[in-house]
């Protein structure tokens, strides 16, 4: 075909190309403005003709609310004050009950992922996976996260009754619940110590350490290490990191707190369709290698956890051990709308853990599909609906037990103060012994005074076997090797050693 036909057919398909957009994109525009006039006469319609008079800010904001609930989740709208409220959830301090909720797929309901440490909602006995039917009265069918969330934050020191069904009750019950502000510590260990603190080591004879994390806020990298540092001082072997019922947070916490562990490749990618895909990689500083570790997670470990488990897990740091976890793997963006005052949470990314495998549950997912971050073999502990609140239950009743029993005074003080008492009354110095008030038989909780109470934890006991073979296996080796490292001594080397 001769140049100049080629041209002439190149330049036909560049001008139909272009007549093709041109009519594509006023088809485009057509359908817009259509859609437009469509929505502007039904909120006219509503507005003048509905039952009762309505707030035309509420109606517009319910619209777009109702967008983006048929979206996913996770996606919703904030008005300047809800955007107050959830910057102060991001930044670790709000007022309210204490709970992380979602609404349930199957049911429609608005559902407990997890009830934060220490919380009036954690000491009423809220517990991961309950059901809230009412708040205040008013039904949580089909009602959107944002409006929940309104529902039940309030004024420090107001209440708010819920109408909860547990797991395993088949009755719901009415729970009533003084909010107050939210102080999250989000490292926490088993119990605590006279001064308040938490103690980390849980095996001192093996020097195997315990840690909790509870949520992913802007501090809790920090706290970590903080923690880490003082098992490390104390001979730390290995380590349990619990994840249980963490509801996630913020992707950069998941990111640094990883980065503390491995010491080089992929932490987390994310992937969107208008966005820029990100890689998120190990600075190769890690800070605590070299001891075996264990990663307990379930049901109620979402978001930031699943980052964090699925990294040690494909690194080959930790073995994940307990159940599949929550699978909420996608990114939401603040992006600020034209009025200066509102923004919206959306989706606009799915994040991939580094084996290139999808963590997010998308809607319709099966079991058998790939999702969320699965035990490694043989150690998965499932735990009956039973042996759950039975373990969360005990659980908050040994977080609760330095709340109940504040330290006790100075000991130097108290015998000070015995001997003032002996001196102004010598009969009080007897072989009897001492009466006590019936008030400081039990504490608040109805427990006896001092006494930490059990806990019956299957998936921790788990860990912690798994950690301590991995211990028995590298002392053996260590002594092989020294064996190995060993020389006969000679006749020569013996008299001279004799001499």
């Amino acid at each position: 075909m001769p140049r100049r036909m080629i041209l002439a057919v190149a330049l036909v398909g560049a001008v139909s190309l272009l007549c093709w957009q041109t009519t594509q994109g006023a088809r485009d525009q057509d359908e817009v403005m259509e859609l437009y006039g469509l929505f502007v006469d039904a909120v006219e319609q509503v507005e003048s003709n509905y039952v009762r008079p309505v707030n035309r800010r509420e109606l517009f904001e319910n619209a777009i609310n109702g967008m983006l609930s048929e979206l996913d989740p996770y996606s919703s709208y904030y008005n300047s004050s809800q955007l107050r409220q959830f910057n102060r959830q991001i930044e670790g301090s709000f007022g309210g009950i204490g709970i992380t909720v979602n609404v349930d797929p199957g049911s429609g309901r608005l559902k407990v992922v997890a009830p934060m440490v220490g919380t009036p909602a954690y000491r009423a006995g809220i517990l991961a996976g309950d059901l809230i039917l009412e708040i205040d009265g008013q039904s949580t069918e089909g009602i959107r996260i944002d409006k929940a969330v309104d529902l039940l934050q309030g004024r420090t020191g107001t209440s708010v009754t819920m109408k909860v069904l547990h797991p395993r009750n088949p009755k719901p019950v009415d729970v009533t619940i003084t909010r107050a502000t939210i102080e999250l510590p989000s490292v926490l260990g088993d119990i605590r110590k006279p001064d308040d603190t938490w103690d980390y080591m849980f095996d001192k004879e093996n020097k195997i350490g315990y840690v909790r994390v509870t949520s992913f806020i802007r501090r809790t990298a920090e706290e970590l290490k903080k923690a880490l540092d003082e098992l490390k001082s104390q001979g730390m072997r290995g380590l349990v990191l619990d994840l249980r019922d963490n509801p996630g947070g913020l992707l950069s916490a998941a990111v640094e707190i990883s980065d503390l562990f491995v010491e080089d490749g992929v932490i987390v990618s994310t992937k969107g369709r208008n966005t820029v895909d990100k890689v998120f990689k190990a600075k190769k500083d890690a800070t605590f290698t070299g001891f075996p570790m264990a990663v307990l997670v379930n049901g109620g470990s979402a978001s930031a956890s699943e980052i964090v488990s699925a990294c040690l897990q494909d690194d080959n740091r930790a073995e994940i051990i307990g159940q599949r976890s929550f699978g909420k793997g996608s990114v939401q963006n603040i992006i600020e709308l034209e009025d200066g005052n509102s923004v919206l949470k959306l989706t606009v990314q799915t994040y991939h853990r580094r084996s290139g495998k999808n963590i997010h549950r998308f809607k319709n997912a099966k079991e058998s599909d790939d999702w969320g971050v699965l035990p490694n073999p043989g150690l998965e502990v499932k735990l009956t609906s039973d042996q759950y609140v039975s373990w969360a239950l005990a659980r908050r009743d040994r977080d609760l037990l330095s709340s109940a029993n504040p330290p006790s005074q100075d000991p130097k003080a108290k015998d000070e103060s015995k001997d003032q008492n002996e001196k102004k009354d010598p009969s009080a110095k007897t072989d009897q012994p001492e009466k006590k008030d019936p008030s400081e038989k039990k504490d608040g909780a109805g427990r006896e005074p001092g006494k930490i109470p059990a806990l019956k934890d299957l998936q921790l006991e788990k860990a912690l076997s798994v950690v301590r073979e991995k211990l028995k296996a590298a002392d053996a080796k260590d002594k092989d090797k020294d064996k190995g490292e060993a020389k006969p001594a000679t006749d020569g080397q013996s008299k001279a050693e004799k001499a």
